[in-house]
């Protein structure tokens, strides 16, 4: 425990972007931000984790290169990467297209040769 109130959230350094993403916290973290920019304590009101919590996420989220910050005054306001956010979706279309390829391919077998 880190405090009487306040549990240890466990995080791991990571630099990719499928791993950070592994973590429910950061996925909500990341659909809050895909909304709009905010700061720790708006996303803290948002989700059921403490400020300290969003924070180590957001850190988390950053080493990925999924989110940015930049200064507002006294206040952190993060955002989406787009080219971090781009890169896992160039990603996924390389997995989607290689799957509808293979089963086009599978489709395309004569009856046959599928059974």
């Amino acid at each position: 425990m880190v405090g009487p109130h306040l549990p240890f959230v466990s995080t791991y350094r990571s630099e990719d972007g499928w791993d950070a993403l592994g973590d429910r916290t950061r996925r909500a973290i990341i659909g809050c931000l895909a909304e709009r920019p905010q700061a720790v304590g708006e996303l803290a009101q948002r989700l059921p984790v403490s400020r300290p919590a969003v924070s180590q996420h957001l850190k988390v989220l950053k080493d990925a290169g999924l989110v940015i910050e930049h200064a507002a005054g006294t206040r952190r306001i993060y955002r989406l990467n787009p080219s971090g956010v781009g890169a896992l979706r160039d990603q996924l279309d390389v997995f989607w297209t290689r799957a509808l390829a293979s089963y086009k391919d599978v489709v395309e077998q004569p009856t046959e040769e599928r059974s």
